[in-house]
């Protein structure tokens, strides 16, 4: 074993009973004067910089970028006393000797193969990622408790599913983490929560601390599903379900799993957990005792609710989960969002009423399975975007809601595969439209398990302009489908290699289908 395998499975190895850092338990530690070492000025990195530097450590902050937000940031930064370093020459050693520093509060985002990272864990420099420094934030008594989860794909629509049942039951609650305000923002919020539903991602869940009697100890925790994703940040699948798994260290009252997928079972049974902590898991299948699933048309809990070994609480129904409005098929997956996003809020002891309020109440985030215009004005074809879906398992939920679909795909792949994706929706397939820099590896897929459904590949016009790159996938999509057809926006992909983000993509997308379809709308 090397030095940096070692190190990857103790990210503290200077961590003992008389070690500073380990004392750092609450927000009225002994944070002043600490000498901080801060990797990125994103958000995470910005928001943990904010937050030290009020508490009165000293802070020095790299980063690689040079861009006009990294300048700004790094601008107030400065005026609240903090040294910020920005250029590629700043990333590779510290500013000074590593003794110079008590702390490293990594961005979630930098790879652990990074040379500062590895050269504060060859020298002994406890490493933290943002989660592990708000939990260490939290005031020393009446803390909000957090309800954390984490998966493959989900994440985002359950987190503020749990938030929305949450203030239905009339708490003071937010959503916070791997999207939207950072957890040491949330904390820093003049009226303070009741409670948290935190989102994690595998980069965050990496950098918590294995100093189990002072990290992160959820009272609920959920891991949604694993499928592969980032591989090419953790190296193996086995790697990226360890650190997903991270989330049910020290659960107090429920570990929520995946009765569909036995992999998110498996990590409850190797966690180490509080004592009395249960398993409770959730199905689109009838719920079994300590389960939440559904029953006909009804969603329904048999693990908090008395007598559960011959009863269960109705929670909701299907028609509860449509929006207003529409008779539209409720997707599978999004019954199985609902279905954690329950078990979390139970967990907590809300109501059954607030889950049913909480569900009604929820408008879901843009670019998840959202239909831009509807048929009747696109010819009868349905034009949906899921700009969200950035990888296989997100297009495989996708793809499944639909009967034919033209699909639209590709992007960054992120080290992933395609075969199982494109076998399992071979028959659904009236045609595909694929963009980006990973294309070739969703065509060979498509050759291998659907020889007969045509590709089409779209390249960036010369001008290099994302606008016309959508337009001529839309007039292609166009083109391809039939009335009654979905031309789907389910990448299976990362947008990096050419958007600013997914939710770049699925704008472009959906202009361009207004464009085509309902100029000047």
């Amino acid at each position: 074993m090397t030095v940096f395998e070692s190190w990857l499975g103790n990210p503290n190895p200077r961590a003992d009973d008389t070690d500073r850092v380990r004392e750092l338990r609450h927000l009225t530690s002994r944070w002043s004067g600490l000498r901080t070492l801060v990797t990125g000025i994103g958000v995470s990195g910005f928001a943990a910089a904010d937050a030290l530097l009020e508490v009165g450590a000293e802070v020095t902050v790299v980063d690689a970028a040079t861009g006009e937000s990294q300048r700004e940031k790094a601008q107030l930064l400065e005026v609240l006393g903090a040294t910020v370093l920005l250029g590629p020459e700043h990333v590779t050693a510290p500013p000074r000797p590593w003794d110079g520093f008590d702390l490293v509060v990594t961005s979630p985002g930098w790879h652990p193969d990074a040379d500062l990272l590895v050269g504060a864990a060859l020298a002994g420099v406890p490493v933290w990622g943002d989660v592990e420094l708000a939990w260490r934030m939290r005031p020393e008594t009446g803390a909000a408790p957090w309800l954390t989860l984490t998966g493959t794909n989900g994440k985002t629509t359950v987190v503020e599913m749990v938030a929305s049942m949450l203030r239905a039951a009339g708490l003071r609650a937010t959503s916070a983490g791997n999207v939207g305000t950072p957890l040491v923002e949330a904390l820093r919020h003049p009226h303070a929560f009741e409670v948290l539903a935190v989102e994690l991602s595998s980069y965050q869940l990496h950098w918590l601390s294995t100093d189990l009697e002072n990290s992160l100890r959820p009272r609920a925790a959920a891991v949604l599903n694993i499928a592969p994703d980032h591989l090419d940040w953790h190296g193996s699948l086995e790697a990226y379900a360890l650190a997903k798994g991270r989330i049910y260290q020290n659960t107090e009252i429920a570990c929520v799993y995946n009765v569909g997928d036995p992999r998110t079972e498996d990590l409850v049974r190797e966690a180490d957990v509080v004592e009395g902590a249960r398993a409770v898991g959730f199905t689109r299948a009838a719920p079994g005792l300590s389960m939440l699933g559904l029953v006909e048309d009804v969603l329904c809990d048999r693990a908090f609710v008395e007598q559960r070994q011959s009863h269960a609480a109705e929670l909701c129904s299907l028609a509860d989960l449509r929006p207003e409005g529409t008779d539209d098929p409720v997707p599978p997956h999004t019954v199985e969002n609902v279905l954690a996003a329950a078990a979390l809020a139970r967990a907590h002891g809300i109501p059954q009423v607030a889950v049913r309020n909480g569900v009604r109440g929820f408008t879901p985030a843009p670019h998840r399975v959202a239909t831009v215009l509807e048929p009747a004005r696109t010819g009868g074809v349905r034009f949906v975007d899921d700009s969200k879906a950035t990888n296989a398992h997100a297009a495989n939920a996708s793809l499944a809601t639909f009967g034919n679909v033209v699909w639209i795909a590709g992007g960054d792949a992120k080290g992933a595969s395609f075969d199982e994706l494109v076998s399992a929706h071979a028959g659904r397939l009236r045609a595909a439209v694929l963009i980006g820099r990973d294309r070739g590896l969703v065509a060979d897929a498509l050759r291998r398990h659907a020889a007969d459904v045509p590709v089409v590949e779209v390249d960036l016009p010369q001008d290099g302009s994302v606008s016309g790159l959508m337009d001529a996938v839309v007039t292609r999509a166009a083109e391809l489908a039939r009335p009654g057809d979905a031309v789907l926006l389910a990448p299976a992909c990362a947008s990096w290699d050419q958007f600013r983000s997914y939710g770049h993509r699925g704008d472009e997308f959906a202009a361009a289908v207004t464009r085509r379809f309902a100029p000047g709308a």
